[in-house]
């Protein structure tokens, strides 16, 4: 693999748009380092950022929270992870309610985790909904959400075939959701054969690249199940799994690559899994050409 292409990151246009996603801290500690976190993201300008939402909605009350925050406390468009386990249509349509009030307008509708204790096998709520499109439908028969799904460009885990992860997927765009985010992948061939196969089975939807920094490359192992990790990216992170500050800069520039290879093909919408941490998917953006609206303001005057 060459970290070279046609485009130096120099010429890179920056007419990119980004979303960010967040998960709901934990402790008070860590809702400070958050909060530093979209501090430091939010002046890259993001068209929207979400809040992901636990296994078998165990962050429920947490997440509720963040976002409530960001919708009351910045001028960021918050986006709530919502999901069909453990909750029936009744307390859905609560937490819904809640969202709408708040002044929340986008979802991220899943099926969701279903939690460890339950082997890892997803069990409808007897009163529930029974998959995503579902969800979607009810959520937009509601409210007029904003609705994102998900989208596999190397098949669900679950799914019985490709074309079955594929018409699934146009089930739940054609219940009202917007667009699709799809699961992070580490190769641009993969995702852009999975936009001619959705294309291919009637679906025009935006589906945004899900871009996923490399923390730690012991997670990423855990994390592909159905991600195919290539050789050359097993190379390129081999000996550093104990040396954070140089695995942090090596991802920084594969990712960057990763999306200039997207950005020369047309892709111009970025979803950055954060984990919670700025630098990188900082460092990332202005590679590509973003730059801090607050600096770029300063300049200015």
């Amino acid at each position: 693999m060459s970290l070279s292409s046609q485009t130096p990151f120099a010429s890179v246009a920056g007419d990119l748009r980004v979303s960010f996603e967040f998960f709901p801290p934990k402790s008070e500690k860590m809702a400070e380092q958050l909060w530093e976190v979209i501090g430091t993201l939010a002046p890259l300008g993001p068209d929207f950022v979400s809040v992901t939402y636990g296994a078998g909605g165990t962050t429920r009350e947490r997440t509720h929270a963040t976002v409530a925050r960001i919708a009351k406390e910045t001028d960021l468009v918050p986006a709530a992870h919502l999901t069909c386990v453990g909750a029936s249509k009744g307390e859905i349509d609560e937490i819904a309610d809640q969202y709408w009030e708040a002044g929340v307008r986008h979802i991220v509708a899943l099926r969701g985790d279903p939690p460890p204790a339950d082997g890892g096998r997803f069990v409808p709520h007897p009163q529930g909904y029974t998959n995503a499109a579902e969800l979607v439908a009810g959520l937009k028969a509601r409210h007029d959400f904003d609705i994102s799904v998900a989208a596999y460009p190397e098949v669900h885990p679950e799914a019985a075939s490709a074309q079955a992860d594929l018409d699934n997927l146009k089930r739940k765009l054609d219940a009202g959701a917007t667009r699709a985010i799809s699961q992070f992948f580490l190769s641009a061939d993969v995702y852009f054969r999975f936009l001619d196969k959705a294309l291919a089975a009637g679906i025009t939807a935006p589906i945004l690249p899900g871009i996923m920094p490399v923390t730690s490359f012991a997670a990423i192992r855990r994390m592909s199940a159905n991600t195919a990790i290539p050789d050359y990216v097993e190379k390129m992170f081999e000996g550093l799994d104990e040396r954070p500050a140089p695995r942090s800069l090596i991802s920084a520039v594969f990712a960057a690559d990763l999306c200039r290879r997207l950005h020369e093909g047309g892709v111009r919408d970025f979803h950055f899994y954060t984990l919670n941490k700025a630098e990188q998917t900082y460092a990332i953006c202005h590679l590509l050409g973003l730059r801090d609206r607050t600096f770029a303001k300063d300049i200015v005057a």
